[in-house]
């Protein structure tokens, strides 16, 4: 008589993956998050220094540049990757 085994159980909890059809939505959210972050952070440096609050001004540019850059990242995104397409070649299998 075989032996069955029962299936192991996680014992790690994971949040369950987005559905690929996501990625659309996901990828430009991401990033326009980075990169509105990376932006702010040093314009704003730049523009007050290193002071007291410099925090607090970070963040509230941070999150005015952030309502610009997502929706505007979703729009060109579509763009980007035809230009991308124009110049790079696609691998061969």
């Amino acid at each position: 008589m075989p032996i069955t085994h029962a299936p192991q159980i996680s014992t790690t909890l994971r949040p369950r993956k987005l559905p690929a059809r996501a990625q659309a939505v996901v990828f430009p959210m991401i990033l326009s998050l980075l990169m509105s972050g990376i932006v702010s952070t040093i314009a704003t440096l730049r523009a007050v220094g290193i002071t007291p609050g410099v925090g607090a001004r970070i963040l509230e540019a941070w999150g005015m540049s952030y309502v610009i850059a997502f929706p505007t990242a979703l729009l060109v995104m579509p763009l980007v990757r035809r230009i991308v397409a124009a110049i790079v070649e696609t691998p061969k299998p």
